[in-house]
């Protein structure tokens, strides 16, 4: 293989990383904060329809999830998972009426960055799903 192929690959690769870690630290963080419950987190859910009861066990599911995902063997899965999670969110926000691109499409743009990240990690899935003609 020549250097340029190599360097494609590993440029890629990196472009992966960052695009799986970004949303990955945001879920995780979102995660930890429905498991500790400040008072933020608990107004915002309800202010969102949903009871106090539910934020921790929403809290355990991210989290689950998000860890399949960061798991290599595991993460089409976890993406997988996360897409539905994510489904979610937009559905509230679009229920409550909330603004189009800063409320409804975050959890999409979370969910495009997290594809996209395991599209350039991960041949197999490239080789699924290919984005060009094979001319």
């Amino acid at each position: 293989m020549t250097d340029a192929i190599q360097n494609t690959g590993k440029g890629k690769r990196w472009a992966g990383y960052i695009l799986s870690g970004l949303p990955a630290i945001f879920l995780i963080l979102d995660a930890v904060g429905k498991l500790f419950k400040p008072e933020v987190v608990v107004k915002g859910t309800v202010e969102l329809g949903y009871p106090e009861s539910v934020i921790v066990p929403l809290g355990i599911l991210l989290l689950v999830c998000t860890i399949i995902y960061l798991i290599p063997q595991t993460a089409v899965l976890g993406a997988i998972l996360l897409t539905g999670y994510l489904g979610g969110t937009v559905a509230t926000h679009v229920r409550i009426g909330n603004p189009l691109f800063t409320h409804i499409l975050f959890g999409v743009y979370l969910g495009v960055m997290l594809w996209l990240g395991i599209y350039f990690r991960e041949s197999r899935l490239r080789q699924l799903v290919p984005l060009r003609s094979s001319d």
